[in-house]
């Protein structure tokens, strides 16, 4: 394991954190496979346990031997940058309270089929952009019991170093890939579609309808927009939270893990 010690953030190496943007660091032509930015030991320490492949660490000195120690001891022989505390706060514009950055290969990810081998409750993430809301969506995923996140290629990176860091580690260990096909694609794995909007035929999410289908795909869409008309026109139910006070809706990520709830596994 060496240890670099570095004074400045144009040092060699150190541009995976300071200075590369999301695409440079998920360009294949520079990184094999892409690389993605983990922080914090809870995060890095979830994302080992899930197979992630670390690449290159980043922590102040003095926490070597404390807080990210275990870290530390976990990743192998691979570059461990050390700096003072001012320098890792012209890094990140504050403070490192989670004291650790971790560079890691991006996972090979599994097929459509194989995600929903077992899986009876999906999330269809279609066109959410904000990377808040994809990190909240995947930890409600996984705490709340959906099986697996599907997303179309409109929707922005989960492994965005924000989106991980608002899932606490949980696109770690959400089963998710990328859809590629039309959503009524999924019906051919034995899928009913639930699409999130406000229509004339929505019906409530607590419907009973709804806790009877055996495997079903949840549909969401960015909060502005919302859903596209064939998206909707083509889902099997479409679905609203029921609200008070004239209120018409929830922000995506706070509607996802209502929807999580109401329609978990039973």
């Amino acid at each position: 394991m060496p240890v670099i010690h570095v004074h400045s953030l144009t040092d060699p190496g150190v541009e995976i954190f300071s200075s590369l943007t999301e695409a440079q660091l998920c360009d294949k032509r520079l990184f094999e496979r892409g690389l993605f930015i983990a922080e914090s030991g809870k995060v890095i320490g979830t994302a080992l346990d899930a197979g992630c492949e670390p690449f290159a660490l980043m922590t102040e000195e003095r926490h070597l031997e404390g807080i990210a120690a275990r870290v530390v001891e976990r990743v192998g022989d691979i570059p461990v940058y050390v700096g003072s505390h001012e320098l890792l706060k012209e890094l990140t514009g504050f403070p490192l309270t989670r004291c650790i950055l971790c560079a890691m290969r991006r996972p090979n990810l599994p097929s459509l089929p194989q995600v929903l081998e077992n899986a009876r409750r999906v999330v269809v993430i279609d066109s959410v952009t904000n990377t808040t809301n994809i990190g909240a969506i995947f930890r409600s995923a996984v705490a709340l019991g959906v099986d697996a996140v599907l997303l179309t290629r409109t929707t922005c990176d989960p492994l965005n170093r924000r989106a991980v860091r608002v899932s606490m580690g949980s696109v770690f260990q959400a089963p998710w890939t990328w859809l590629d096909s039309p959503v009524s694609s999924l019906h051919s794995y034995g899928f009913k579609t639930a699409a999130m909007a406000l229509t004339d035929r929505s019906i409530p999410l607590d419907a009973p309808v709804l806790k009877n289908v055996g495997r079903l795909a949840l549909i969401l869409g960015t909060e502005g927009d919302g859903l596209s008309p064939e998206a909707i026109s083509e889902a099997d139910y479409v679905v609203r939270i029921p609200m008070k006070n004239n209120v018409d809706s929830l922000n995506v990520a706070a509607a996802a893990a209502v929807a999580f709830w109401e329609l978990r596994n039973s």
